[in-house]
């Protein structure tokens, strides 16, 4: 499962009306909404959620369903089809690795709403050693070409009300980044969120943009850790607005390559997947 994007520019609208409950962004947000996504073209996030699923379900040898929370096809489209399959017992699995309860929480929600079967739902996977991994492998490959001053790792920033709330989004956060650069030699790094929206409420910080001014570094990684394929926060929010914002002020900004469908990130959820039926099954064999 996965957020889900628009598929054409038509339908930014009903896109954000649905992320928004209903309620129709104003037509100011709704053209600057717009004009980002006419900025990467088109967001591929749909198209990168189904070959995930397809490299997956083909390494496990099960049958596999793309479904998306805020965009066709819906969660509860996917878990359809897998019942018309004569599937009887489910996983399902979020890609994002860090669970929180106001984002994969309502993943978990939408797919307890239309399968009453036997469930298995992974409520993230920021501390399975096959992604911290995969995540050093991203980060290798990068500074073998590119040698930072400073790491930035990111993710989608959440109202800071989560906090007082007890959530624990912030310390998975920074769980999943220490494990990552344990034995690793690279520059001096810290945590910092991306694309916070505007709500009129405060949201977790610090912004990437400040913190990397904030820094003083002139040559900058970013790794958002918070993410596993391209889509409007990475191909926008890092690749056009950090990019310019960068080059106002003279710093040099790269980034790690999003997983999408790197082998390595597909060999890391079927490791997640195996390890979850594993924990969910009982003495008789039976989930």
């Amino acid at each position: 499962m996965a957020y889900g994007s628009p598929r054409t520019d038509a339908d930014v609208e009903v896109y954000y009306t649905h992320i928004r409950g209903g309620r129709r962004p104003s037509p100011e947000s709704l053209e600057e909404l717009r004009e980002r996504y006419r900025a990467i073209g088109s967001s591929p996030l749909e198209a990168i959620t189904r070959r995930q699923a397809a490299a997956l379900g083909g390494r496990l040898g099960l049958p596999s369903f793309a479904g998306m929370q805020h965009a066709p096809p819906f969660i509860d489209e996917a878990v359809a089809k897998a019942r018309a399959a004569g599937v009887e017992r489910l996983v399902a699995l979020p890609l994002a690795p860090h669970f929180a309860e106001m984002s994969l929480g309502g993943y978990e929600r939408a797919v307890r709403a239309c399968w009453d079967g036997p469930l298995v739902f992974i409520r993230g996977f920021h501390d399975h050693p096959a992604f911290a991994s995969a995540v050093r492998g991203l980060l290798k490959e990068t500074v073998r070409a590119f040698r930072p001053d400073r790491l930035f790792f990111t993710a989608h920033s959440l109202p800071a009300r989560i906090v007082q709330e007890g959530d624990g989004y912030d310390a998975r956060l920074l769980e999943s980044c220490d494990l990552v650069v344990e034995g690793l030699d690279l520059p001096p790094w810290e945590f910092a969120f991306q694309s916070a929206s505007t709500t009129g409420e405060p949201w977790l910080g610090p912004d990437l943009l400040v913190a990397i001014e904030r820094s003083g570094a002139r040559r900058v990684l970013v790794c958002p850790i918070g993410f596993v394929a391209d889509h409007l926060e990475i191909l926008y929010d890092l690749d056009v607005e950090a990019q310019a914002f960068a080059a106002s002020r003279g710093i040099e900004i790269r980034r790690t390559a999003s997983f999408n469908r790197r082998p390595e990130f597909i060999a890391a959820l079927a490791s997640v997947v195996e390890g979850a039926l594993t924990a969910a099954t009982n003495p008789a064999g039976r989930i």
